[in-house]
């Protein structure tokens, strides 16, 4: 494609630029470009499968050296992002090569700060596999920043962490009490920019909090941020899912909430994009005060729902 479109182009109008777009881990043309011969890759990524090859074409690379005037490489999540941005505009679904494109478009403009300029993506392919669209839904949101943050182990740490955030949204919160003096978080929330997040990471330090930005991390994004928490023995927990509508500040709405007394000893909350939100809370009741704690809930007015006694729970958190 890039070399047939570079073909027609540079017959027609010359002064037009042709820049192609690959993966990051399927950079095959970018790195022939760069040696001035064809070179073949060890091994290549297939997120963007219908780009992916190891060794280019000996046509397709002798047009493309001669008429295409730059290659930009792009990463997976700026290729998801790239897919909701086509999804957006045009309620069509891209599969990964056919919105590399826009991807390239994309961070072309922000490297070169280009101005007043036409842009063309070319956008091919929407032979996306429906499994294959929750990985980049999950990976689709360029504003959103991953962070790891210890904090105290004490009443009203996890309202003040919150508050560094605010009025940003946050996507993800999860924590599993451990010891009585730290509590280790792992939270993302959707930054406005580079200047914005690092205001926020200055704020969180300030405030005596150890944030580590784990954004570009891909272990934690792919592994980790799932598996944070594990076993804990905490006494007297009980388990509850809860329900609640999802709005700007719901969460620390439902945190202002639970502030009844009692620890909150597990949390675990996702933004998913829908009307509800859904938390899973471990909080520590004494039976002494189960009646109590009964009668706080039916106040709460949150759909809730018992979870102490889910096999789930006994086998992986308890």
């Amino acid at each position: 494609m890039l070399a047939g479109i570079a073909a027609y182009v540079k017959r027609v109008r010359p002064g037009v630029m042709v820049i192609g777009v690959e993966a990051e881990d399927a950079a095959g043309m970018t790195a022939s470009l760069r040696a001035g011969a064809r070179t073949s890759l060890e091994q290549v990524g297939l997120f963007a499968d219908g780009a992916a090859v190891k060794t280019i074409g000996a046509e397709t690379f002798r047009i493309c050296n001669e008429l295409v005037d730059e290659m930009v490489t792009v990463s997976t999540d700026e290729i998801c992002a790239a897919i909701k941005d086509g999804f957006m505009d045009t309620r069509c679904v891209l599969e990964p090569a056919g919105a590399l494109a826009i991807a390239g478009v994309k961070q072309w403009v922000r490297s070169t700060n280009a101005r007043d300029c036409t842009f063309v993506a070319t956008t091919s392919g929407a032979n996306m596999n429906f499994d294959t669209l929750r990985y980049v839904s999950e990976r689709a949101d360029s504003s959103e920043t991953l962070l790891s943050v210890v904090i105290p182990e004490q009443p009203g740490a996890f309202r003040r962490l919150i508050s560094h955030i605010e009025p940003r949204n946050l996507t993800e919160f999860s924590y599993r009490y451990h010891d009585d003096r730290q509590a280790t978080i792992y939270l993302s929330f959707q930054a406005h920019d580079a200047s914005d997040k690092g205001q926020i990471m200055e704020s969180l330090r300030a405030d005596g909090c150890a944030a580590m930005d784990l954004t570009k991390n891909e272990l934690a994004k792919a592994h980790t941020r799932h598996l944070a928490g594990g076993r804990s023995r905490c006494e007297n927990e009980l388990l509850y899912r809860f329900e609640f509508p999802e709005r700007p500040g719901a969460i620390t709405t439902f945190l202002d909430s639970l502030n009844a007394g009692w620890n909150v000893s597990l949390f675990h909350y996702r933004n998913h994009g829908s009307d509800i939100g859904r938390v899973l809370a471990g909080i520590q009741v004494p039976p002494a005060e189960h009646a109590q704690f009964e009668q706080f809930l039916q106040q709460l007015q949150y759909v809730h729902y018992p979870e102490t006694e889910n096999a789930a729970y006994m086998q992986f958190l308890r």
